[in-house]
């Protein structure tokens, strides 16, 4: 039996500027059998699917293209959908509201998501 959280069907919104990067995350979402949600590289894009679409939770680069993703956030906070920043500087550039927010260290691996989307998947 595998001790990796249950995330089949698992709805994530993807937020990542970078081309590879995203395609990366994907990879690793599809591998773990959810759904993935965008993505979305550009905050218009992002705050338009956090506002529309049908997620469960989200992994959000916490700077697109030198803008913060911090509107995103707060859109997805008032939805009560849970997120994660995927960072390559921690939780050193988050805002007060966000610390205690999960943070995936870039570079990150596989189990890394797994772990994090764990935390973030509804309770059923």
């Amino acid at each position: 039996m595998s001790s990796e959280p249950k995330l089949e069907g698992l709805r994530v919104l993807v937020v990542e500027d970078e081309m590879m990067v995203s395609m990366l995350i994907e990879d690793m979402l599809s591998d773990l059998g959810c759904t993935i949600i965008g993505p979305a590289s550009r905050l218009e894009e992002a705050i338009d699917l956090a506002n529309k679409a049908e997620l469960d939770c989200a992994v959000l680069d916490v700077n697109l293209g030198g803008q913060p993703i911090f509107p995103v956030a707060d859109l997805l906070r008032q939805r009560g959908a849970p997120f994660a920043f995927a960072t390559g500087y921690g939780d050193a550039g988050l805002r007060d509201v966000d610390r205690g927010s999960p943070v995936l260290q870039k570079p990150f691996r596989e189990g890394d998501l797994a772990r994090v989307l764990g935390q973030l998947r509804p309770r059923s």
